[in-house]
């Protein structure tokens, strides 16, 4: 193996040659064919490297103008719109997602608007949160807590990239270098977005290691660089069992992690929207679980109702859309392992397979669109193993015998993204309604009425967040500015500082005197 054969890694403000153990190429999911681009699976030394740099950079960014960061951020924005066809069409060949709507149109619209919100967010002063007691000479502001390791996603590649996401731009907008881990199934994207990060960088003299990229990691380094004492905080958007060993590194030394991991999304139908407008939910419900092959952190993949005649025509019609939809491409073939194995823990736990839970007639890596049932009855007796995250193209529904069950299950879910009851207009569930609020509000980060919740809107309102496993921790949002930002800082008190030696944000006629 020959390193000048890889691509090269970004370290120091420079591309260059990886200190690599090993090499993998992504594949196109679409036809299951390995691509020809080559990446690096780097040695300790990159990672060393590049954490050293980062230091060096946190050091110089603590001295520069918040109009610096936001104008890093704009000029990045502004060369993803000039590469964008490059981009979006190498994103396309390594996910299998359509350049157009979804890539160029959608994606990396949300993409440069993040990162223009983050750069509005900078220069506000007010998301720091400062507070003066000018009687106590006692003042506080958020301050930045370090350099930042960012690990996306496979599901975005640009939305929620290492190098181009919301945990991106949130910690960057905070005044922290980021070095990004990209993901292996859409390496390329990763490098291209990160050239256009560094030559904005250079553009607007952001200091070397503002932004850096190492492709591949050995599992034991990627532990050891969450728990590294340079480092400041980690976020990770991934799978469970991932997610969970890096936390665990990382809360051995004491070190911020900040992790999404796991979503089955419930949504809760009562009878009275079943009666009402039962085919128009059906249509909301499909297109939302089957969007982006259901390949959504806020995918929809647990579906409660009371069981009845409307709930038994209800299924059925889900079923036939299930059937005739036609199946979309995961993004890899662990993405297809991995939701074959959600379908086989599901179907050992007593969930029996309405439709689909076979290999598709198509090329590349998909899976039939796959709707399951249990009764409420079966989910009470094996709750945890009923919740298993069949992440892609599968729902499970859940038929209540009545009210009362309804809310005793959902008395027994996990933390979770989101939540959704639909309910009668009339008013008819209004009571019904309350009572299984009341349990689902604090189980989920974001409460959804009569609307699907596959759309994360990039809102200063917005919690895309929740209860574990959800997330490591329900206080934080990884989406929304200036809120993701505050997870990439640390509470500085000052206590009797003369007022020049303050930050500027604190100085004043309320900050404390000079003694």
């Amino acid at each position: 193996m020959n390193p000048q054969d890889l691509a090269p890694v970004l370290i120091g403000g420079a591309w260059r040659p990886a200190a690599a153990v090993d090499a993998f190429s992504a594949s196109n999911p679409a036809t299951g064919q390995t691509l020809a681009e080559r990446f690096p699976v780097s040695d300790w030394s990159d990672v060393d490297a590049a954490l050293d740099a980062a230091v060096q950079a946190f050091a110089a960014m603590q001295m520069l103008p918040a109009e610096r960061l936001a104008g890093f951020l704009r000029s990045y924005a502004e060369h993803l719109e000039a590469r964008a066809e490059d981009i979006c069409a190498t994103a396309a060949a390594e996910t299998g997602y359509p350049v157009s709507p979804r890539l160029k149109d959608v994606e990396l619209v949300r993409t440069v608007d993040q990162l223009r919100q983050a750069a509005a967010a900078a220069v506000d002063p007010g998301w720091r949160l400062p507070v003066i007691d000018a009687r106590a000479k006692i003042c506080s502001v958020l301050e930045p807590l370090g350099p930042t390791v960012v690990f996306g996603p496979n599901n975005f590649p640009l939305a929620f990239n290492g190098v181009s996401g919301g945990d991106f731009a949130a910690a960057l907008a905070a005044g922290n270098p980021v070095i990004a881990k990209a993901h292996s199934s859409h390496p390329g994207t990763c490098r291209r977005l990160a050239e256009c990060a560094q030559q904005a960088a250079q553009k607007t003299g952001m200091p070397p290691g503002t932004v850096q990229l190492l492709y591949g990691l050995r599992r034991p380094d990627g532990l050891r660089l969450v728990s590294d004492p340079r480092l400041g905080a980690a976020a990770f958007t991934g799978s469970r069992t991932a997610g969970m060993s890096l936390k665990t590194a990382a809360d051995a030394v004491g070190k911020p992690i900040y992790l999404e991991m796991s979503s089955v999304n419930p949504v809760v139908i009562l009878p009275g929207a079943l009666a009402e407008r039962s085919q128009e939910v059906v249509n909301e419900l499909v297109t939302s679980a089957l969007m982006g092959t259901g390949q959504f952190c806020t995918n929809p993949g647990l579906v409660l109702l009371i069981d009845g005649a409307d709930a038994q025509a209800f299924l059925a019609a889900m079923a036939q859309r299930y059937r005739s939809a036609a199946c979309g491409t995961l993004l890899s073939k662990g993405t297809q392992q991995g939701l074959m194995a959600g379908i086989q823990a599901l179907t050992r736990a007593g969930a029996s397979v309405v439709c689909g839970n076979q290999p598709a007639a198509r090329p590349g890596w998909a899976w039939a669109n796959t709707l399951l049932s249990v009764s409420g009855q079966q989910f009470l007796t094996a709750a945890k193993a009923l919740q298993t995250e069949a992440f892609g193209n599968a729902t499970l529904a859940v038929v209540a015998a009545d009210s009362a069950q309804l809310v005793e299950l959902l008395a027994h879910c996990e933390g979770n993204l989101t939540g959704c009851i639909y309910s009668a207009q009339d008013g008819r569930d209004d009571v019904l309604y309350d009572a299984v609020a009341r349990v689902l509000r604090p189980r989920v980060g974001r409460l959804l009425n009569d609307k699907m919740p596959t759309g994360v809107a990039v809102s200063p309102a917005m919690n895309h967040g929740g209860p574990f496993p959800a997330t490591g921790h329900p206080h934080f949002t990884a989406v929304g500015l200036p809120a993701a930002m505050r997870r990439f800082t640390r509470l500085a008190c000052y206590d009797n500082v003369r007022p020049h030696r303050l930050p500027p944000i604190l100085r004043g006629s309320a900050a404390p005197g000079r003694p």
